[in-house]
């Protein structure tokens, strides 16, 4: 779950939400940004957030703008600056196609900064049950896909087997499955002195993974309409209060933060292969970066599991969106179509695999947010041993298993007022309850306005 740009007020964007509703592919408001499927493919395309280029997004590329014909392409540098993009919908002069978190798209939809896709989906024949549930559900607001996944991330839980061995410990007690056996593993595992904590039992990864949490205890911190916040739940306070006395357990948030900080977090001298933490929830990519940096580390795998032992995984990604006043619209469905195809996501897997047989490295698979193509790479993963392998297995029954908050209109207030509690409880300075009881009216009230304003579209 990644965390999201700052979504303050700016003349920019109040230029925007008083020039009212979204133009573009849905049939939403003015026409000059209709999809039109049998135009023909010219002009040029910008593309503002898609960076950090690798051979999974160039391989996938060169499909695309061989689709494009004469389209000339044009990558905007840098990551997504949401201010940046709100002004330029604002000035009448957006980029062609927009490439952001999806948790980002309610808002924007809110803000009348991307249109519904429609005709476009329509036009360009993308089946949008091909791609995962949850993922699908993140970019669909008032009964409209806003939003075309790609890519999907989950969590995993990973331990040192070493150190879990040393206390009599297995995977279950670390997975979630038994929270109780969780919070008395942090308390055999962790090494200390004062304030000083060599070694971290279990960090439950607050305040980032509390959405995680609370689903695994059968809630959710949002209603299935995205209307009704319910941060003041019995499960959300209740999954608050363990995780954060968790670290209670062990000295204290800030002596865990000050280990966790330390930690060479991307190389080798990471805290699985240094034997400084014991068990935490974590993205899949991790794996990859532990395989490459530190093969030999002990490492276990597991899925996060729920209180009642299943498989679970909160999951996030991003999505192609078109802006209004698009003026290539055609051209920027035809790219989102093109970039998220079983075809575009074969070629990236043979690149992929390309390159990890140069490296003399395993492939492990690229989890898509397209069910059919994360099926065909799934046949494509090659062995790499123990523990890898598990870690590997892991993260497709984690993939399985995925849910999400639904889309919103007001994301990014939502999740602000989620985060403060949270860090109020951790710095001591509000019981869970009430921190997440004020939260629960913060956010609420953000929800009201941003749907009331979504409906006037």
């Amino acid at each position: 779950m990644r965390r999201r740009h700052a979504m303050a007020a700016t003349s920019a964007v109040a230029a925007l939400m008083l020039s009212g509703c979204a133009v573009g592919t849905g049939g939403q408001g003015d026409s000059n940004a209709s999809y039109d499927s049998g135009a023909d493919l010219t002009g040029n395309l910008t593309v503002m957030g898609f960076s950090g280029v690798d051979e999974v997004a160039t391989a996938r590329m060169d499909l695309a703008k061989s689709e494009l014909g004469d389209v000339k392409v044009k990558l905007i540098e840098g990551d997504l600056d949401i201010q940046q993009f709100l002004s330029s919908v604002a000035s009448g002069k957006p980029p062609t196609l927009l490439y952001a978190d999806r948790d980002q798209i309610g808002s924007l939809a809110a803000r009348g900064a991307i249109v519904p896709l429609g005709d476009c989906i329509d036009g360009e024949g993308i089946t949008t049950g091909d791609f995962v549930q949850s993922a699908i559900d993140q970019v669909t607001i008032g009964g409209e896909v806003y939003g075309i996944p790609e890519f999907n991330t989950v969590q995993l839980t990973m331990a040192n087997a070493d150190l879990l061995k040393a206390a009599g410990l297995t995977l279950d007690d670390v997975n979630g499955s038994d929270r109780e056996a969780m919070t008395a593993a942090a308390t055999k595992l962790v090494q200390r002195e004062g304030d000083n904590v060599s070694v971290i039992g279990v960090d439950t990864k607050l305040p980032e993974f509390l959405p995680l949490w609370v689903e695994a205890a059968g809630g959710s911190l949002l209603s299935d309409d995205g209307k009704t916040a319910q941060l003041d739940s019995e499960e959300a306070v209740s999954s608050l209060e363990w995780a954060a006395d968790v670290y209670e357990q062990q000295g204290g948030f800030s002596a865990i933060k000050a280990t966790r900080d330390s930690a060479d977090f991307f190389g080798e001298g990471n805290q699985f292969a240094t034997g400084s933490l014991g068990a935490m929830p974590m993205e899949q990519w991790y794996l990859n970066v532990l395989s490459d940096v530190s093969p030999d580390a002990p490492m276990a795998f597991d899925t996060v599991r729920t209180t009642e032992g299943e498989p679970i995984a909160f999951a996030s990604g991003s999505a192609w969106a078109i802006p209004s006043g698009s003026d290539n619209p055609e051209a920027a469905c035809r790219w989102a179509r093109v970039m998220t195809s079983v075809d575009a996501w074969r070629a990236a897997a043979d690149a992929r695999v390309a390159l990890r047989e140069q490296d003399g490295k395993p492939f492990t698979g690229i989890l898509t947010g397209n069910t059919v193509a994360d099926a065909e790479i799934k046949d494509m993963v090659t062995e790499g041993g123990e523990p890898w392998d598990s870690g590997v297995a892991a993260m497709y029954e984690a993939n399985d298993h995925t849910v999400a908050l639904p889309a919103n209109p007001a994301d990014a207030e939502f999740e602000d007022a989620m985060q403060e509690a949270v860090n109020k409880v951790l710095n001591g300075q509000a019981t869970p309850k009430d921190a997440l009881a004020e939260a629960q009216k913060t956010a609420q009230a953000a929800l009201d306005d941003a749907w009331a304003e979504l409906e006037k579209q």
